[in-house]
């Protein structure tokens, strides 16, 4: 009966991990298409929609000190408003928590 149970635990830790891999894994799918067309493929913001809208440098290190993930995470879910003018708009209701985890760590790793 125990090995039973943890034959069913390991299993499930198995497909719980291999889940969150396949997220992690389509992180650059969802950036592609959630997120390119301001931030830029390569995060630097250097798109039109991106000038418009002030979106900053991701590449650069300096600049993802200034957040963290929590940070990131609240923004990219809420969306974010200075001065009344929306910068980014809320994917609450576009991704699940999973997903802007895992863009928040794909953000993570444009810094140089």
């Amino acid at each position: 009966m125990k090995s039973n149970l943890l034959a069913g635990i390991a299993a499930s830790l198995v497909l719980l991990g291999g889940s969150t891999v396949a997220v992690a894994a389509d992180a650059s799918g969802i950036w592609a298409k959630n997120c390119a067309s301001c931030h830029g493929r390569d995060g630097a913001g250097k798109t039109k929609a991106g000038h418009l809208s002030g979106a900053k440098d991701l590449t650069d290190a300096q600049y993802q000190k200034t957040f963290t993930d929590e940070v990131a995470f609240h923004d990219t879910k809420n969306g974010l408003v200075q001065d009344g003018k929306t910068k980014m708009r809320p994917f609450q209701d576009k991704l699940s928590d999973d997903e802007i985890n895992a863009l928040v760590a794909y953000v993570r790793g444009f810094a140089k």
